[in-house]
């Protein structure tokens, strides 16, 4: 048992948990060879304790990861930012949160803050590294992780992402297997990888079940909810509306939701709608969203992990990861209703 007004130590951590000391140590260095309930066990326990451990490597400075985002004005951002200090806490570690919304300038001004204080590691979301910065942290021996990479990263840049083409094969074969035809399809952003795989996904799905692709049931968005608002009302306004929409993340599809409720069309009953992430608000939504959970926390506590490992040196067994989606069946599909195309009074 832990005492509290005694120092913590791993052989105390170790001895509530029940484990051995090599197990904590692997836990506070970020390494992947512990069980998800071992690990979650004793990151719980660390929190608790506040332990802080003794590093000489970084004597004199606090260690700190960056954490950079283009933007962060979604709600997926904050499971990212969840997941990463899930680990660097209990690692002792701090986390500095940055948006440099795609613009050079403000880019430039992270990477000079960076140089003035110094970092274990850097974890980009949704973006590419441009050369110049990617040159610096390499000449800084600052390591690098991406998560959700815009483009094709650099060979050596590990990337940490969901199986987004999967995700939205499973998502369109749902609404298929529920009789619709009609799918209508809200894309995310064209320059990122995500996007374009979930967009192939629902292709691939609409080519093997024999359902011909009509480009006036295609919409272009940008993840977030004024987006789908907008795309789901061009959709819903068509004379042959969809009977079915898929948005390519839960802020559209919520979004989507909207443009229905001032049509007077009621979902599930007039309109599927199916989601892409599982945010929170996803189960609170009216009616509760049918979704692809992609593992947001998971893949920020994957990427800490593995900056923290690149920054002890240690070498990457597998620098592109894919953690697995998952359908999330709640009550915003339905099977097509006989009446299909009945608009309430």
């Amino acid at each position: 048992m832990v005492v509290g007004k005694q120092r913590v130590t791993i052989a105390s951590i170790a001895e509530s948990a029940g484990v051995s000391v090599p197990t904590v140590s692997r836990v506070l260095n970020g390494r992947s060879d512990v069980s998800p309930q071992t690990r979650e066990l004793i990151e719980r326990l660390l929190r608790e304790h506040d332990y802080r451990p003794r590093n000489s490597r970084h004597s004199g400075r606090a260690r700190l990861i960056d954490l950079v985002f283009n933007d962060l004005d979604s709600p997926w951002a904050l499971e990212l930012v969840r997941g990463v200090e899930d680990v660097t806490h209990a690692a002792g570690v701090g986390t500095v949160v940055s948006q440099v919304h795609r613009r050079t300038t403000a880019t430039r001004q992270w990477l000079q803050n960076l140089r003035a204080r110094a970092s274990d590691g850097v974890i980009f979301v949704t973006s590419d590294v441009a050369e110049p910065v990617h040159s610096e942290l390499h000449r800084l021996r600052v390591p690098v992780v991406i998560i959700d990479p815009a483009g094709g990263a650099a060979t050596d840049v590990p990337t940490i992402g969901a199986t987004n083409w999967s995700g939205g094969r499973t998502a369109t074969d749902h609404l298929i297997g529920l009789g619709h035809r009609r799918i209508g399809f809200i894309a995310g952003p064209k320059d990122l990888l995500c996007s374009r795989a979930r967009l192939d996904g629902f292709r691939a799905a609409m080519e093997a079940a024999g359902v011909p692709l009509d480009p006036d049931l295609m919409e272009q968005g940008n993840f977030l909810n004024e987006s789908g608002f907008q795309a789901g009302g061009r959709l819903l306004d068509r004379p042959d509306r969809p009977t079915a929409i898929f948005a390519s993340s839960d802020q559209m599809a919520f979004g989507v939701y909207e443009a229905a409720r001032r049509r007077g069309l009621r979902v599930p009953d007039d309109l599927s709608v199916i989601g892409f992430d599982d945010l929170p608000d996803a189960c609170w939504a009216s009616p509760p969203l049918t979704t692809i959970r992609q593992p947001l926390a998971e893949m920020g506590s994957l990427a800490a992990r593995t900056v923290l490992r690149l920054s002890r040196g240690e070498t990457i067994e597998t620098p592109r990861v894919e953690l697995v989606t998952k359908l999330m069946v709640r009550e915003s599909t339905a099977p097509l209703a006989a009446t299909r195309g009945h608009t309430p009074e």
